[in-house]
C-alpha cells in the first residue's frame, strides 16, 4: 500500500471529526439538553430509596407514592430532554450525510478525469447507497454514545450521592468491562474491514463477469471465472466467521461491567447494612446498576460492536475508494512531461492481442488493421466474438496484451486523457444521460456550442420531436423516463457536437428503427472525420466504405461485394440479416 493510501486509511474518521468540530454550537446545545435527559437516571435510585425508607417501610404509603410520583415527573422531564436532544442529533447527522455525498461524487469524477476512464456510475450508485446506510448508522452511534454517557454518568453520580461505599463495588468492574471491550475494538475493526473488502471483491468480480459474459463464453473461460469468484466467496465467508468470533468479546465485557456489580452489591449487602446503609439505599444502588449502568453498557457494546464498527470501517473505505489513487498511472504523470497529441485521425492496430484476465484464449488475436482519416468502417461478426472489445481498444479504454494501438502515430495508451477525450468519442449500446437540461447533456463534450449549432444537429439527426417533447434545450432530462432509443438519440447528438475527429458507434443505434438509424449513420458519414460502426444490421455494413469481419479465428476486410465473394462467414451473416 502506498504512503498516501496509508494516510487515507482513517480519512473517513477525520471527515467525521471535522464535521463535528464545525458545529460546536449544535454540540453544546446537545450537551445542555443531555443534562435534562439524564435527570431520571440521576434521580431514580435516590427517589426509590426515599420511597422505601421514608414511605413504605415506615408505614407511610402516601409518602412512598409521593416519592414515586416525583420519579414520574422526572421521567416526563427526561422525555422532554430526549426530544430536544434528538432534534440536535438530526442537526449533526443530516449535514454530515451531505458532506459525504459530495466527497463520494467528487472523488469518482476526479478519478475518471485523471484515469481517462468513464465515471463508474454504477459504483457511484452503490457508494451513495452506502452513504444512506452510513447516515442511519451514524445517527444510531451518536444516540448510543450520548445515551450511555448520560445514563451511566447520571447513575454513577446518583450512586455517589446515595451510597458512596457502593462505588467501590460498581466502578472497577465497569471500567474493566469498558477496557476489555475497547481492547477488542481494533481486531474487530480489522476483521470488519476484511469482511467489507471481501464483499466488494465479490461484487466487482460478479459485475465484471456480467459485463463480459459473452466474451467469457466465447473464450471458454467459465471454469476460470468460477474459480475466481469462488475464491472471493470463500474469503468473504471466512472473514464473516472471524468477525463473529471476535464480537463475542462484547458479551464478556457486559458480564464484567454490568452483571458483576450486581453480584458484588448483593454479596456485600449485609456488610453495607452493618455500616449504616438502609434497605432503600441498597435497592436504590441496585436500581442504578440494573436499570441504568447495565442496559446502557449493553446497548453501547451491541451498537459499537455492530453498527459502530461498520460505520467507522465503511466510512474510511468509502472515502478511500472515492478519493484514492486511480488505477494505473495517468499518462500526463509519465516521466518527461505531458504525453504527445495525435497528429491525425488515422487509427492503426499493429499485431494486437487482447484477453480478459487469465483466460486461456484471447478475444482479439494478432489483429492488424489500418483505418485512415475520414474512412467509414463497419465491424461485423457473430455475438460474443469481441466487437465491443475491439471498440474499447480503438477508443483507448483497453490496453492490448501485446501489439500497439496508434492514434495519429501516437500510442493510445500514452495520450493524455484530456487529449484522448478530444480526439475520439465512443457511444456504447447502453447510452448514458444524466439529470440536467437537454443543453447540458448534448454539450457535455463541447462547452460553448451555440443554440444554432445545437438545433442544426438536433434536426440533422431527427431528434427534434424528442427535444421539443422535453421542453426544448432548457427542458429537463430524466434518464429513467426516457426509452433506450431516446437516450441513444441524445448521446448521438452529443457525439456529433463533440470536436472528436474519430467517432466509434458500438451498436449505438440498435434501439432506433431502421429509418432513424439510416438517417443517423448517413449524417455521421458526412461529418468530417473517421467513423467506425459496430453493425447489427446489414444496412450499416452496406453504408460503410469498408467492412471488417471478426470470426474469432481470423479476420477479413473489404467492401461489401468483395466480402460476399471471399468470406463464408460474411455471406452467412448477410443471409441471416436478410
Amino acid at each position: 500500500m502506498t504512503a498516501p493510501a496509508v494516510a487515507r486509511r482513517h480519512e473517513g474518521r477525520r471527515l467525521l471529526a471535522r464535521s463535528l468540530s464545525g458545529r460546536r454550537r449544535v454540540v453544546a446545545a446537545l450537551l445542555a439538553w443531555s443534562t435534562v435527559q439524564a435527570l431520571p437516571a440521576f434521580l431514580s435510585g435516590r427517589l426509590l430509596a426515599q420511597a422505601v425508607d421514608d414511605g413504605f417501610l415506615a408505614g407511610r404509603a402516601g409518602t412512598g407514592f409521593a416519592w414515586l410520583g416525583a420519579l414520574g415527573v422526572a421521567v416526563v422531564v427526561g422525555a422532554w430532554g430526549t426530544r430536544e436532544t434528538y432534534l440536535r442529533l438530526a442537526s449533526l447527522v443530516e449535514p454530515f450525510r451531505d458532506e459525504l455525498v459530495e466527497v463520494v461524487v467528487t472523488g469518482a469524477l476526479r478519478r475518471a478525469a485523471v484515469s481517462g476512464r468513464p465515471a463508474d456510475s454504477g459504483g457511484v450508485a452503490r457508494l451513495t447507497q452506502h452513504v444512506e446506510i452510513l447516515r442511519e448508522a451514524y445517527a444510531g452511534v451518536l444516540m448510543t454514545v450520548q445515551g450511555f454517557a448520560i445514563t451511566a454518568g447520571g447513575a454513577v453520580l446518583g450512586l455517589f450521592g446515595l451510597l458512596p461505599a457502593a462505588l467501590v463495588l460498581v466502578l472497577p468492574p465497569l471500567v474493566a468491562g469498558l477496557a476489555v471491550f475497547a481492547a477488542a475494538l481494533r481486531p474487530m475493526a480489522a476483521r470488519q474491514r476484511a469482511s467489507i473488502l471481501a464483499d466488494e471483491a465479490i461484487s466487482e468480480s460478479a459485475s465484471a463477469v456480467a459485463d463480459g459474459l459473452r466474451d467469457v463464453v466465447a473464450c471458454g473461460g467459465e471454469g476460470a471465472v468460477e474459480s475466481t469468484v469462488g475464491r472471493h466467496v470463500d474469503a468473504q465467508a471466512g472473514a464473516t466467521v472471524a468477525l463473529a468470533r471476535t464480537t463475542a468479546v462484547g458479551t464478556g465485557a457486559v458480564a464484567v461491567g454490568g452483571w458483576l456489580p450486581v453480584i458484588l452489591l448483593l454479596a456485600a449487602g449485609p456488610s453495607l447494612v452493618r455500616d449504616g446503609a438502609t434497605t432503600g439505599e441498597l435497592i436504590g444502588a441496585l436500581t442504578y446498576v440494573l436499570y441504568g449502568i447495565h442496559p446502557a453498557l449493553q446497548t453501547l457494546v451491541r451498537q459499537l460492536g455492530g453498527a459502530g464498527l461498520w460505520l467507522f470501517v465503511t466510512l474510511d473505505r468509502v472515502v478511500e475508494a472515492t478519493a484514492g489513487d486511480p488505477p494505473g498511472p495517468a499518462p500526463s504523470d509519465a516521466p518527461g512531461g505531458r504525453a504527445p497529441s495525435p497528429g491525425s485521425a488515422d487509427l492503426l492496430l499493429d499485431d494486437v492481442t487482447f484477453r480478459y484476465g487469465a483466460s486461456p484464449d484471447p478475444v482479439i488475436r494478432h489483429l492488424d488493421l489500418e483505418v485512415q482519416e475520414g474512412e467509414h468502417l463497419a465491424i461485423v461478426g457473430p455475438s460474443g466474438v469481441g466487437k465491443s472489445t475491439l471498440a474499447g481498444l480503438m477508443a483507448g479504454l483497453l490496453v492490448p496484451e501485446s501489439g500497439e494501438v496508434l492514434l495519429g502515430g501516437v500510442k493510445a495508451a500514452e495520450v493524455a486523457p484530456e487529449e484522448l477525450a478530444r480526439w475520439r468519442a465512443l457511444i456504447p449500446q447502453e447510452a448514458y444521460v444524466f439529470p440536467g437540461t437537454v443543453r447540458e447533456n448534448v454539450t457535455y463534450l463541447r462547452d460553448g456550442a451555440s443554440d444554432d449549432e445545437i438545433d442544426a444537429v438536433v434536426d440533422l439527426l431527427g431528434a427534434r420531436p424528442l427535444v421539443d417533447g422535453l421542453g426544448g434545450l432548457d427542458g429537463g432530462v430524466d434518464g429513467g423516463a426516457l426509452s433506450a432509443g431516446e437516450r441513444q438519440l441524445l448521446t448521438l447528438v452529443r457525439a456529433y457536437l463533440s470536436p472528436a475527429p474519430v467517432v466509434v458507434l458500438d451498436e449505438a443505434t440498435c434501439h432506433l428503427d431502421p429509418a432513424a438509424e439510416a438517417r443517423v449513420e448517413l449524417a455521421f458519414a458526412r461529418r468530417p472525420g473517421t467513423l467506425i460502426v459496430i453493425a447489427h444490421r446489414i444496412s450499416s455494413a452496406l453504408r460503410a466504405r469498408r467492412v471488417l469481419v471478426l470470426d474469432g479465428a481470423g479476420t477479413a476486410a473489404g467492401t461489401h461485394d468483395e466480402l460476399l465473394d471471399g468470406s463464408v462467414l460474411y455471406r452467412d451473416l448477410v443471409g441471416h440479416w436478410g
